[in-house]
């Protein structure tokens, strides 16, 4: 991207909010190998991104997860808890028990989220606790594990609107309520932040800024229904790529840029791609975002 284009994209990118920029955290040092991940979520996480994640980071990473559909952390713990399409979105050999995977102590780095609406999550479910109780579980597993947050976001239409509840929810909600007491607990381990949520709103504003070529608004990065109806929440192949992008350059501290844009599915079908130039244009701002967010332990 061209210098002046780029400059002027910046003005487009959120302003984060104090907390979240200015939380001490440790800046973490790039791995040297390819990682072993897990992912601990639903269908936010689902199983296309983390198999974009694998093919951008090439041989050697591996993965494995626990989904559920609107799972909490709390869903996920619980023995008695039920898991909502977990035999359909638990496939072998990519499934693993989540308690035995964290337990194991073998993965390099563990991906939780929560449910959304997140107030919901935080008042009914228990988000903090058992966000604590992964994150203990990791780190009693394995002094080197590094732990991460993936921050997602709420439906396109949500009546407060969805770029403000990203705007606003992440000190307030992710890091705050959430992650909050963890962090209290745990500053020299603290769990760190994939900012999925940020760069979607990012990606969003420039493509609605004519800044990307051939995105033009923010439902293309959200899948349609079989109906062809508007999926509210949901990514589409587009949105899966911004997704592993981030995952990628917060997990390897590394722009993405120049890496392939042409992926697959991880059912193996060829996913819808952009354009050359707009995966370009998509992982500057990807780098953007992750290098300006102290959270994610990646240095600018």
């Amino acid at each position: 991207m061209k210098r002046r284009g780029f400059l002027a994209l910046l003005t487009l990118l959120p302003a984060f909010g104090a907390a979240a920029s200015t939380v001490p955290v440790q800046i973490l040092s790039p791995p040297a190998t390819p990682l072993n991940v897990f992912h601990l979520g639903h269908s936010l996480v689902g199983s296309d991104m983390p198999h974009m994640l694998a093919q951008l980071a090439g041989d050697g990473h591996r993965w494995n997860s626990q989904l559920g559909s609107g799972t909490s952390l709390k869903q996920h713990w619980e023995p008695s808890e039920d898991i909502l399409d977990f035999d359909k979105v638990n496939p072998p050999p990519i499934y693993r028990d989540a308690h035995e995977a964290l337990g194991s102590g073998e993965y390099d780095a563990v991906v939780l989220t929560e449910m959304v609406e997140l107030r919901d999550a935080v008042r009914y479910h228990g988000s903090a606790k058992y966000l604590r109780k992964w994150g203990n579980l990791v780190r009693e597993a394995s002094p080197d594990t590094r732990i991460y947050l993936y921050e997602t976001w709420h439906r396109l239409d949500d009546p407060a609107g969805w770029l403000d509840r990203i705007d606003n929810d992440l000190d307030k909600l992710w890091l705050g309520k959430l992650a909050g007491s963890d962090t209290r607990r745990n500053p020299k381990r603290p769990i760190y932040l994939i900012p999925g949520g940020q760069v979607m709103a990012a990606v969003a504003r420039a493509a609605e800024a004519g800044q990307i070529d051939g995105l033009t608004k923010r439902q293309q990065l959200f899948a349609l229904e079989p109906s062809g109806k508007q999926d509210m929440i949901h990514f589409s192949d587009l949105g899966a790529y911004v997704l592993a992008l981030t995952h990628y350059s917060v997990l390897y501290h590394r722009s993405a840029a120049g890496l392939p844009h042409k992926l697959t599915r991880a059912v193996g079908s060829k996913a819808n791609a952009l354009s050359v130039m707009a995966a370009r244009q998509v992982q500057d701002i990807v780098w953007q975002v992750v290098t300006a967010l102290p959270r994610t332990g990646v240095a600018r």
